[in-house]
């Protein structure tokens, strides 16, 4: 007598048959300059919290010059962080106006005076960060001997990256003549 194998029950699906099928889309993820210069400022920031945390807390001798360094360099991140932000043009607006209206001349208008005036303060700002860190330079921080333009002159960094970018953006905008930027559709689950 010959054995054979069983044969599966009618209903049960077969190994190379799958029941749940993904499709995902690729994701391209991008790092630019002020990605890394945020990213590096914003780790040498939690390493100076943390030495600070662990010498005040586990030492009981805390250093004197962490929480001075950690604020002079939020004040850097922030400002570097900015310039990501208006790369990817993700900073706080008021949209109602321009929302409610129908593409035509007006919001085209509208746009890219908005766009300009972003562009304005934007570089309005890069110049009294130049100024103030001029002024900052005879000034020193409280507990290192170096000039307060050190940190002025990050925060003059990150005011210039801004207004670099803004400048792409007001350029992107010009090209398809302020009408609204193409959003990408959100596919529905199928």
């Amino acid at each position: 007598m010959a054995m054979t194998e069983p044969s599966p029950p009618p209903n049960t699906p077969s190994e190379d048959v799958h029941l749940i099928v993904a499709h995902d889309e690729e994701v391209t993820i991008e790092y630019f300059p002020e990605d890394w210069l945020a990213m590096a400022v914003f780790w040498a920031l939690a390493f100076i919290i943390f030495l600070q945390f662990f010498t005040r807390y586990v030492l009981n001798d805390s250093l004197a010059w962490t929480e001075e360094i950690a604020r002079y360099l939020l004040m850097v991140v922030v400002f570097v962080g900015g310039a990501m932000v208006v790369r990817r043009n993700t900073n706080i607006a008021v949209e109602l106006v321009p929302n409610l209206m129908k593409d035509g001349p007006i919001k085209r208008a509208l746009t890219a005076l908005v766009e300009l005036t972003k562009l304005f303060f934007l570089g309005l700002l890069a110049w009294f960060s130049i100024l103030i860190t001029e002024r900052m330079h005879n000034l020193y921080m409280t507990v290192i001997d170096l000039p307060m333009s050190l940190v002025y002159g990050g925060v003059a960094l990150g005011c210039f990256m801004m207004v670099g970018r803004q400048a792409q953006n007001v350029r992107k905008a010009a090209r398809r003549g302020f009408a609204p930027a193409p959003q990408t559709p959100i596919s529905p689950i199928e």
